[in-house]
């Protein structure tokens, strides 16, 4: 039973991180982010991305890291939610 709350709490992370990735990505190409989807995951994403990208600057002005710091950040919250979950169920 356990196993299974982990399995879906890291599906769900994992989920979640592909979907920024793509979002990112989508930003390469023109007129995508207008797009249904692109404005689906906007709307999912753009509430966490948006505080990194208030506290991070663009780099020269285009390169905007904010979204790998947010990447890796939803990795920490992962393990620590896996650390919360093996207190509570163990």
């Amino acid at each position: 039973m356990t196993e299974n709350i982990y399995l879906l709490v890291g599906y769900l992370f994992q989920i979640y991180f592909y979907m920024i990735l793509v979002y990112v990505l989508m930003s390469w190409l023109p007129n995508v982010r207008e797009s249904f989807i692109g404005e689906l995951l906007g709307k999912l994403v753009e509430p966490y991305l948006s505080p990194f990208r208030r506290f991070i600057p663009p780099i020269g002005g285009m390169l905007d890291i904010s979204p790998i710091v947010a990447l890796f950040v939803l990795n920490l919250v992962q393990s620590g939610v896996y650390g919360v979950l093996d207190f509570l169920l163990r």
